[in-house]
């Protein structure tokens, strides 16, 4: 059960998200980050009122920040970058107090070694926190995931990462599911102790590898409308599954950051119906998101980009919902992001 200091920090952040959802902030900064026939995919429903959102740029790491400082007992935490010295500070002081903190940093690809992530291993296991690099079974853990006191989780698309912090569409989902909250403890534990041991999929988590299925569930299952933003746009079958979804009378929306890598596969969607809008790199706003809303009914969340690595090589977490709040949430961010962007067009 949730306790009254999550709640009434809950609170305080839907109002303060309330006040933040017609504003808007961003800083032009460079972005680097690189990842590199379907049957019916089913879920359970998440609990009423057990899932809330907050939007990045606009939220900032309050929300992230007042969740690790509530910590009681326990703090579980997987990140691809992390370069947040203020979070790492938070942390170790939790650690400090006697708090189990536990975190796992991605070890770059197949265990390779990750320099932009050593400087926060050192620092976190210096002050009594328990540090373990990811698993070479995964290309990298591009997972962005939170554990507060095996009761309360987030599952995000971003990187503690600040220079990105102002610039970045991102969402965070906290979700007070216990069923889904003992799924990624499960999981985590496993990763952790670097066992091979499978995704716990709790009521409705997506896990990479293998979230392919899910993802073209969603698409596939389309019968009105699509929305969706992504970093990458390069993985076969998700592109086919849109085209379909367009050439089958779908309205298929998609804005992305345009980069010369994914510009045959803007003009093959745009070919098929597609409406591609784009932002320039050099834009304010950088969309890093990973998000699909179909039909006004369903949304995934996470951190898989639409590609081979990141469908069926690396560690990511997502969650497919249906709260209709949420929902809103997103199509109205969606909907303001796109008519900002540039038409794509197919020469």
């Amino acid at each position: 059960m949730q306790s009254k200091t999550l709640g009434v920090i809950f609170s305080a952040l839907a109002l303060a998200l309330l006040s933040l959802s017609g504003s808007a902030f961003y800083a032009t900064v460079p972005h680097t980050e690189s990842t590199s026939t379907t049957a019916a995919f089913s879920y359970s429903q998440a609990p009423a009122h057990a899932l809330s959102l907050f939007i990045e740029p606009h939220s900032g790491m309050t929300p992230l920040k007042q969740l690790i400082a509530s910590a009681s007992s326990s703090i579980d935490l997987v990140m691809y970058e992390f370069e947040d010295q203020s979070i790492e500070q938070l942390l170790a002081q939790k650690a400090a107090q006697g708090i189990s903190v536990r975190v796992i940093l991605d070890n770059g690809y197949f265990g390779g070694g990750n320099q932009h992530t050593e400087i926060a291993y050192d620092y976190l296991r210096s002050h009594g926190v328990q540090v373990a690099w990811s698993s070479s079974r995964f290309a990298l853990t591009h997972e962005k995931s939170l554990v507060i006191d095996n009761a309360t989780a987030v599952i995000m698309t971003f990187n503690l990462t600040p220079k990105y912090y102002a610039s970045d569409r991102d969402f965070g989902i906290i979700d007070t599911d216990q069923i889904d909250v003992a799924a990624m403890e499960s999981t985590f534990a496993a990763d952790f102790s670097g066992k091979s041991s499978a995704a716990q999929n709790g009521d409705d988590l997506v896990w990479s590898p293998g979230s392919k299925e899910a993802i073209l569930d969603l698409i596939n299952g389309a019968q009105h409308s699509l929305e969706i933003y992504n970093e990458e746009m390069q993985d076969p079958d998700i592109m086919s599954a849109l085209e379909n979804a367009a050439e089958r009378g779908v309205q298929v929306e998609v804005v992305m950051t345009y980069a010369s890598s994914w510009k045959d596969a803007f003009t093959q969607l745009a070919h098929a119906g597609v409406q591609v809008r784009t932002y320039k790199a050099s834009a304010p706003l950088y969309i890093h998101a990973k998000m699909i809303v179909a039909d006004d009914a369903r949304a995934f969340v996470g951190s898989e980009n639409f590609s081979e690595s990141s469908l069926d090589k690396n560690r990511e977490l997502g969650i497919v919902l249906s709260d209709p709040d949420i929902l809103a949430q997103l199509k109205n961010t969606f909907a303001g992001d796109f008519h900002a962007a540039t038409p794509f067009t197919a020469k």
